[in-house]
């Protein structure tokens, strides 16, 4: 069975980010995917420290040297198949808790030069912005850099305000549901 991995980082269980993981997660299990999610909200994950003049084992061997959960977050997110990400929006940019994540797994994974393990993989973003509803654009353009740094395909962006919540979780099922068909499709 295929299998794709939902990132989020929202700390409300029951709010709009954690909807549309599982409109996210819906869509997946429609195509016969099946899908897990991290919430990283609930993994201890700090921010890159830039080790030895910027560049620690990140650069050579691939891996991060500041010890906590994002080692096995990192292979978890590497045997994915597929990668959704959801995350709510702050001042325009994705959650800290997603920026952390993802500035170590760019600077593990974005500088090999070979054994790109995550290339051509796809990528459904849905940025879920409460509050005015304002931000979505730069949020998912953050994602957008971050996917093409590490070599994967955007499958997907999708920006939710609470004014287009019912349209927009209808729209992450469907086109989460597309992608898990397309991930079929090439083993056929």
């Amino acid at each position: 069975m295929k299998n794709a991995l939902i990132v989020s980082s929202s700390p409300n269980t029951d709010g709009l980010t954690a909807a549309c993981a599982r409109a996210a997660a819906d869509g997946l299990t429609a195509a016969g995917v099946r899908s897990d999610e991290i919430r990283l909200t609930e993994y201890t994950i700090g921010v890159c420290l830039q080790c030895a003049n910027g560049w620690g084992t990140c650069l050579g061997q691939h891996r991060c040297q500041v010890i906590d959960d994002f080692q096995s977050l990192h292979e978890r997110f590497c045997s994915a198949e597929t990668i959704v990400f959801v995350t709510p929006v702050y001042w325009g940019e994705m959650s800290e808790s997603m920026k952390a994540f993802t500035d170590r797994l760019r600077r593990c994974e974005a500088t090999r030069s070979v054994d790109r393990v995550l290339t051509g993989r796809k990528v459904l973003a849905v940025a879920a912005a409460g509050g005015g509803g304002g931000g979505i654009v730069t949020c998912l353009e953050q994602i957008e850099r971050l996917v093409s740094h590490l070599g994967m395909k955007r499958f997907d962006l999708i920006g939710v305000t609470r004014w287009t919540r019912e349209a927009k979780l209808a729209a992450i099922t469907g086109s989460a549901r597309l992608l898990g068909e397309t991930m079929s499709e090439e083993t056929t």
